[in-house]
């Protein structure tokens, strides 16, 4: 069995009122990743590659950097997760991955186990 790259899309700005919102939309889609990895593949985050980049840039770059950074990576992928409520951003990443004929996974549990 070969490691998927795997997608992990859901909200993190969308629908957060706060920076606790987005911090706890974050932590949902890091424990996602993690269980991706424990599973055997390597799991993508398009706003952990994007974070870094504001961070330095400033809170403006957001919407340059995020979405795009997002899309890029998902050109890589094999699959997507996605998870949690609306969001565009996420949607998007799906509708990419779609298109090049990755998969779309409702659950970690629709990931086989790869062993070690």
């Amino acid at each position: 069995m070969t490691r998927l790259w795997v997608m992990i899309s859901g909200p993190y700005a969308t629908g957060a009122r706060s920076e606790a919102d987005r911090a706890e939309n974050l932590r949902v889609l890091n424990r996602a990743a993690l269980e991706v990895f424990h599973r055997g593949h390597v799991p993508i985050l398009g706003i952990n590659l994007a974070l870094p980049m504001v961070d330095v840039a400033g809170p403006r770059a957001y919407d340059e950097l995020m979405l795009p950074m997002s899309l890029a990576a998902a050109e890589r992928c094999d699959a997507v997760l996605r998870i949690g409520g609306k969001s565009e951003g996420a949607d998007a990443e799906v509708e990419a991955i779609v298109r090049r004929g990755g998969r779309v996974l409702r659950a970690v549990d629709d990931l086989p186990v790869v062993p070690r």
